[in-house]
């Protein structure tokens, strides 16, 4: 394997939710993975996403999907629990890349040279691959959390700050899946103390 074959792309999803875990995605696609179609998820419809997801999987040479929790989101920040999510990914791959691109202006510790790149999930298929990886993973995870707490929609936004759910966070108050100091979420448990103890399930 040379170490073109060698080079990783690695993206996270759910910097901007309100709820859930933030996750990422490390991906070698090997210089004989030529997969038509990937792009940044964002611009992807969720059927072509989950496609996609498939084929990365399968002919990809290394892949790894991993997260942090809501509990080191608010331990950690955001930024902090993101690159967290993006080292262990890298660490499940079962090849040390050759050199590794992150998407974005920051990158992870790791053990071998890396790169960020803005907007790179537009500009590296590695990138993309990721994207596709991580958003599709946090999109089913987001899925289950809707079967725990239906009352707050989180099957439509997954759990980014639309009017419906700032909407149901007024009226149901918060649960023990949000992210409690994100600006929304900390300023509803300051103006509703009674509501920061059990979580509301």
């Amino acid at each position: 394997m040379t170490a073109l074959d060698r080079v990783c792309g690695v993206d996270e999803a759910g910097r901007g939710p309100l709820a859930g875990p933030v996750y990422a995605a490390a991906v070698i696609l090997g210089g004989e993975a030529r997969i038509a179609g990937i792009a940044d998820s964002k611009k992807l419809t969720p059927r072509r996403r989950a496609a996609l997801a498939l084929e990365i999987r399968s002919r990809s040479v290394a892949w790894c999907i991993a997260s942090a929790s809501v509990a080191e989101i608010d331990e950690l920040n955001i930024l902090q629990a993101s690159l967290l999510a993006m080292r262990r990914a890298l660490d499940g791959l079962r090849f040390v890349p050759s050199l590794v691109l992150v998407d974005g202006l920051h990158c992870p510790p790791t053990r071998c040279a890396a790169r960020a790149v803005v907007r790179g999930d537009a500009t590296v298929a590695e990138i993309a691959a990721a994207s596709i990886l991580a958003k599709v993973a946090r999109d089913a995870v987001m899925l289950e959390l809707h079967r725990e707490f239906p009352e707050y929609g989180f099957d439509r936004h997954k759990g980014y700050p639309t009017t419906e759910h700032l909407a149901a966070l007024r009226t149901h108050g918060v649960a023990e899946c949000h992210r409690r100091t994100f600006a929304p979420v900390r300023n509803l448990l300051a103006l509703s103390p009674r509501r920061s103890g059990d979580p509301v399930r």
